[in-house]
């Protein structure tokens, strides 16, 4: 009884004293365990399907629910509730409309230019229930950038909304000598060569359509194109615009328990006048990116204790990270179990070091080694085997140590932001960071985590990947974001860079925006790049331009050119004129001093001008305009 008793304290204290240890030194495991599980559980259905070529998709999977929850609610539109027979039946009619028509077939891409409706949604599912691939076209982008995403997804085919048909006045022409379709969800349009669909679908029948045409047979079979810039039995309220004074209350009227943001949403949220009644919601969880720190605390303040799981990650993109601690500030986090493991392999090294073969252990030469790829940092040097993803670092006269990664093979590098390129060692391979400094995000290309690339563009794809990084051979995905791992191994992300900066939640393409400015006659030579404005997320376009020396500087002229051509994210709200352009040492344009000189007119020589709306002209940027705009008081 004795030795029972004292077993079970023992046994009771130690099991106290791990979880001590573990509160102090291990506070987010179990989470991570957690966390972990889904990942694996997920992934195993991922090879599943890919064994079975049974692959489920987001229609497969809405038609379930549909069939088995046909009254539900599914959305809820400007206090109109349509329910997931409603959707379904809606889709069907449209399916039938082009199967009847025989102008689509299974595997066709056919674009889609919508704003927030209902029958956004219908005509996706409807489409994709033919077995076509949608491409879904950004409402923000002007003529030539239009032209440009259609013809990359290869559509031959074009839907668009109602309220959208005047947008394309300009390059319909085009649509039209190219032979392409163009549907309008109207009863009937002014443009003879414009077919309407909403008439047809009033006759047409809702029956479905033959599940093998909506079929997938591979997780690589392309389903949709997004531009860049799943139904569970959930509600979904949709709303065609943004308001946020009318956001919580939506969010009471509906009952609304998740929300989807970007940054700036939760931004304008905030810079609302407070109302009573701000924590009387049933919102428990937002899901997005962008948020930063200072607006994350506030919004918690305001509204209540909110989940905010801030996600990263990219449409192009092979690698995402998903804040599932929630800690503010955070887009990520790695940890022992899905980022590297440390195997201390107990062998003193004098001149070799010990390499993994198959199921051995191999003594090779330091200068065979060093030829795979070698890295130092902080008195020990690391390896990097090239075929099976595996480092070796020792230090000297001590033991060797592997470092195996587990899921995500990605890695931050160091990066010079005034040569806008990674720094290199005398091997010319990349270097790695130390822990809490800021580094280029990369994620390894390889068979678990492939890269596809963009559609219709080989040089573009080819564009963002790093070849020969560490070791030979190998490839990486170039995210162009900076970010950093601090000590507690969560992901920050600091800044972008290379050609793409964000502004009111878009990706903005420095070199698409130079090619429009290049435009002006005016103009010799434009840099364009983003600046910081206080009290903003992102960066704000600035063009740095050469006037031509016959010509002279015209804001008015400017101001209607970007206006026409530039979607209003894009459109350079500042301008600099400078008589040179400085450029780097491998000559790319250098953006590094622009970014760092910002747009205050009292620290610059040269002239700055402000793209003023109320003026239709950029205007010069004096000290009270710079002063009204770091306040806040200019809307932008």
């Amino acid at each position: 009884m004795f030795f029972s008793l004292g077993w079970v304290t023992a046994l009771v204290a130690g099991i106290f004293s791990l979880h001590v240890v573990q509160k102090l030194c291990f506070p987010y495991f179990w989470k991570d365990v957690f966390y972990l599980m889904k990942v694996i559980r997920y992934g195993a259905r991922l090879e599943i399907f890919k064994i079975t070529s049974n692959v489920v998709t987001i229609i497969d999977r809405f038609v379930q629910q549909a069939e088995r929850i046909p009254t539900k609610p599914f959305l809820i539109y400007e206090g109109i509730t349509y329910t997931y027979q409603d959707i379904n039946e809606r889709s069907n009619k449209l399916a039938n409309v082009f199967l009847e028509q025989g102008t689509l077939k299974k595997g066709d891409s056919v674009a889609l230019l919508m704003n927030n409706e209902p029958d956004f949604i219908c005509v996706w599912f409807g489409l994709i229930k033919l077995g076509c691939s949608v491409a879904f076209l950004n409402t923000n982008i002007k003529s030539r950038s239009l032209l440009h995403c259609f013809n990359c997804c290869g559509a031959k085919t074009l839907v668009v909304g109602a309220d959208l048909l005047d947008s394309l006045e300009d390059i319909l022409p085009s649509f039209l000598e190219d032979s392409i379709s163009v549907w309008v969800m109207k009863n009937e349009s002014s443009h003879t060569e414009v077919q309407t669909l909403l008439d047809k679908m009033d006759q047409a029948s809702d029956k479905p359509t033959p599940p093998a045409l909506r079929a997938a047979t591979s997780l690589k079979a392309a389903t949709l194109y997004i531009f860049t810039s799943g139904t569970t039995g959930a509600t979904c309220v949709l709303k065609k615009k943004f308001s946020a004074s009318q956001f919580w209350n939506d969010c009471i009227k509906y009952d609304v328990t998740i929300f989807q943001y970007i940054g700036e949403l939760c931004r304008y949220l905030c810079n609302q006048p407070k109302a009573e009644g701000e924590k009387k919601h049933k919102v428990h969880m937002g899901v997005g990116n962008g948020l930063r720190q200072d607006v994350w605390r506030e919004f918690h303040r305001r509204f209540g204790e909110i989940r905010m799981c801030e996600l990263y990650g990219s449409t192009e993109g092979n690698l995402c990270f998903m804040n599932h601690i929630g800690k503010i500030g955070a887009v990520g986090r790695s940890n022992f179990f899905y980022k590297e493991c440390m195997l201390p392999q107990h062998i003193r090294y004098f001149s070799k070091i010990l390499t993994f073969y198959g199921n051995g252990l191999v003594q090779r030469p330091i200068q065979q080694c060093c030829t795979e790829g070698m890295l130092s940092t902080r008195g020990w040097n690391l390896f990097r085997k090239p075929d099976n993803n595996v480092l070796f670092f020792f230090f000297r006269g001590t033991e060797p140590k592997l470092r195996m990664k587990l899921l995500f093979k990605y890695d931050l590098v160091r990066y010079d932001m005034v040569r806008d390129e990674p720094v290199k060692n005398r091997q010319g391979y990349c270097q790695h960071v130390n822990k809490g400094e800021t580094g280029l995000l990369l994620s390894k290309i390889g068979a678990s985590s492939p890269f596809f690339g963009y559609a219709g563009s080989k040089q573009l794809t080819e564009k963002k990947l790093m070849r020969n990084v560490f070791v030979k051979g190998d490839a990486y995905f170039n995210t162009g974001d900076l970010m950093a791992e601090d000590a507690e191994d969560f992901i920050c992300f600091k800044d972008r860079v290379g050609d793409t900066f964000r502004w009111k939640g878009e990706n903005v393409a420095t070199t698409e925006v130079t090619e429009v400015l290049g435009m002006v006659d005016f103009i010799q030579e434009a840099n364009v790049y983003g600046v910081e404005i206080p009290g903003n997320e992102g960066r704000a376009g600035m063009a740095a331009i050469i006037v031509r020396p016959e010509c002279e500087f015209s804001g008015k002229k400017l101001f209607d050119h970007v206006l026409n051509d530039l979607p209003a994210y894009a459109r350079p709200l500042f301008i600099r004129l400078q008589e040179s352009m400085e450029m780097t040492g491998t000559f790319k344009q250098q953006k590094f001093n622009l970014v760092e000189s910002g747009f205050n007119p009292s620290t610059s020589c040269n002239p700055l001008y402000f793209l003023d709306y109320s003026e239709k002209s950029y205007v010069p940027l004096t000290n009270t305009l710079y002063g009204s705009i770091v306040a806040g008081e200019r809307k932008l």
